[in-house]
């Protein structure tokens, strides 16, 4: 059994890729970022990653999956090497920039305008932070059902609501914001996609602490917010079909990195805590390697056929629903292996990922991963809706 499963040998172009890249990480990777951020303040988090992520945007590593003229450009295999040689050589995540360089500009390459693209794509670069403002109270699985409302003006939209779970909501620059702009129309029907500027009057963010402590969860309340024009994504009303590019991407796109990082990264903790002599816990690791091997091809799969402009209409969704699950199972069992011990570990690196090591803290956080962009019942019923052609579920949206 190996510590990091592989899924293909390399390339003679992709093996100097990975020289490369295995180069910059052993020059670049900060040895003692775990020892500093573990109990780091929010401006010692902020300040670590603004800077990880200049370093990484100086070697072109930061957004590989953007088109080239915007920064990105590298293949499928390319970023593949990339990830996996991030993780293996430990380096910090990019916590603060993910929504940014994921949801924001998956948003703005799909749907935005070009003047949007101009101005924020290469500000997200520069460091600008974004937060998804989608959920709400009564309104998060079912996100159609969303109350928060924007009043159109002579050049603006003047916005009154709440939204919900906005990780890193405190420390965003930028809002992607969800809006009623036609409460008498059907559900999916009356909502627009807008970009809101967290500094506008109006604007109150509120941080909620979790189960294991954390405060990166917020809530947004907007009190006769103004909103340009200008920042409306897309048709007016046709937010939800927008808002599908920012859930493809948190459902599918992202999950390239996450899967090698759990692969790599993550499996690393889990053989290092275990007592792989016993046959039983060696019968565990091998089934975690072999559902790993599975998540990191349909991974790599979903990339491809994204990029050949030949997605499958339920992909993000399997791939989703298949890697959240999977780090709850690969999580439980490094705390059920680590013992009492693993449950005295109060704090993890801030910058880490949910496959720390701290086993009974990611365990907790594993959980949330199966309900963002979607939870995993609507997950379910995408599957079997989109992708396997059964009856649809009643619907008066």
């Amino acid at each position: 059994m190996t510590a990091e499963p592989e899924i293909s040998p390399d390339t003679p172009a992709q093996a100097e890729f990975r020289r490369r890249v295995r180069q910059w990480c052993v020059e670049h990777i900060p040895s003692d970022w775990r020892e500093k951020q573990t109990g780091a303040t929010a401006e010692q988090f902020v300040t670590f990653q603004k800077t990880w992520f200049a370093e990484l945007h100086s070697a072109g590593f930061a957004v590989p999956h953007w088109p080239r003229e915007w920064g990105g450009g590298m293949s499928v295999a390319e970023q593949v090497v990339l990830y996996q040689e991030l993780a293996r050589h430990d380096a910090p995540r990019l916590v603060l920039a993910f929504v940014g360089i994921h949801h924001a500009a998956s948003t703005l390459l799909a749907a935005g305008t070009d003047e949007q693209r101009r101005r924020h794509l290469p500000a997200i670069l520069d460091g600008e932070i974004w937060v998804q403002g989608f959920s709400e109270p009564e309104a998060g699985s079912d996100l159609a059902g969303l109350r928060t409302t924007a009043r159109k003006t002579a050049d603006s939209y003047v916005v009154n609501g709440q939204k919900l779970w906005a990780s890193g909501g405190m420390h965003a620059d930028w809002c992607l914001l969800l809006a009623r702009t036609d409460p008498d129309a059907p559900k999916r029907k009356g909502i627009s996609y807008f970009l809101l500027d967290m500094t506008t009057p109006g604007v109150e963010v509120r941080p909620i602490r979790n189960a294991i402590g954390d405060s990166h969860f917020c809530e947004i309340f907007l009190n006769d917010v103004a909103i340009p024009a200008a920042n409306l994504v897309g048709p007016e009303n046709a937010g939800w079909q927008v808002a599908q590019a920012t859930l493809g991407a948190e459902r599918g796109m992202t999950m390239l990195e996450l899967a090698e990082r759990l692969g790599n990264a993550g499996f690393r903790w889990l053989v290092r805590s275990c007592p792989v002599e016993d046959p039983i816990v060696a019968d565990r690791l091998a089934q975690f390697e072999t559902e790993i091997t599975g998540l990191r091809a349909l991974c790599r799969k979903l990339v491809e056929n994204n990029e050949s402009g030949q997605p499958g209409p339920a992909d993000a969704s399997i791939v989703k629903l298949y890697y959240s699950e999977l780090l709850q199972r690969m999580t439980d069992f490094g705390a059920e292996v680590g013992g009492l011990a693993a449950h005295t570990e109060l704090a993890k690196p801030m910058s880490s990922g949910w496959e720390s090591g701290s086993w009974v803290l990611d365990f907790i956080g594993s959980w949330e991963w199966t309900i963002p962009g979607g939870s995993s019942e609507i997950q379910r019923t995408i599957i079997g809706e989109r992708g396997l052609g059964l009856p649809r579920e009643p619907s008066n949206a």
